[in-house]
């Protein structure tokens, strides 16, 4: 297990398609690199990457009434970490393992769109001098089967190809309570009931993080 001093921390997010299975993937990476209980969870569905930030002072899942919708603003869905410097190594690795021998995400024949491009957002993005070999590294040792690029907002989907993204320029924006937490987008994929209510407590605690979006399609 590192340390998990609270004043030494990082705040990076990933991006590899539909944000549920990959929260629930960063969620079981928390608890065993860190040893954190889920009051101490980080990870937290949400959206980064395009270069509109904000509408209205949020932004949003696709909804009825059309409000900051992230698609619009060119963001994609990615899962936010708040960890220790020294572990990210681990964490690019989890990410690195989510997508199969051919660099194909698990939702590549599924969801498609720049909603749902694969982005890693660090510190200083591309140009940071240690986070961007620490993740080319671990890729390499698991399969080589990734490609980066510097991301600019508003980037293209394509297979195997990982956009890095400077978390200051590219901030994360929280998602909707009904999207933490949530069972995974495969047939039968379903967690705990443990897992899904995590969302709540969090939320009642006030560590949740708040969106502000219309709820769903209404």
């Amino acid at each position: 297990l590192f340390p998990d001093n609270p004043n030494d921390q990082i705040d990076v997010y990933f991006g590899c398609g539909c944000f549920w299975h990959v929260q629930h993937e960063f969620v079981e990476a928390e608890r065993r690199i860190l040893g954190r209980s889920d009051d101490k969870l980080s990870a937290r569905t949400g959206y980064a990457g395009g270069t509109k930030g904000m509408l209205d002072n949020k932004v949003c899942y696709h909804n009825g009434k059309r409000v900051s919708d992230y698609g619009s603003l060119g963001h994609a869905e990615v899962v936010r970490l708040r960890i220790p410097p020294q572990s990210y190594p681990e964490f690019a690795a989890e990410y690195a393992r989510l997508f199969d021998k051919n660099g194909s995400r698990p939702d590549q024949d599924g969801d498609r769109g720049l909603e749902y491009r694969n982005l890693v957002g660090i510190p200083g993005g591309s140009k940071q001098t240690t986070f961007p070999q620490q993740l080319i590294d671990a890729s390499k040792q698991n399969g080589d089967k990734l490609a980066f690029a510097e991301g600019s907002g508003d980037d293209f989907d394509r297979r195997a190809l990982v956009f890095v993204m400077d978390t200051a320029k590219f901030p994360f924006y929280v998602s909707e309570q009904y999207h933490q937490f949530h069972d995974g987008f495969k047939r039968g994929e379903n967690y705990p009931d443990s897992y899904n209510q995590l969302g709540s407590i969090l939320a009642k605690a006030n560590v949740l993080g708040v969106s502000g979006c219309p709820n769903g399609m209404l």
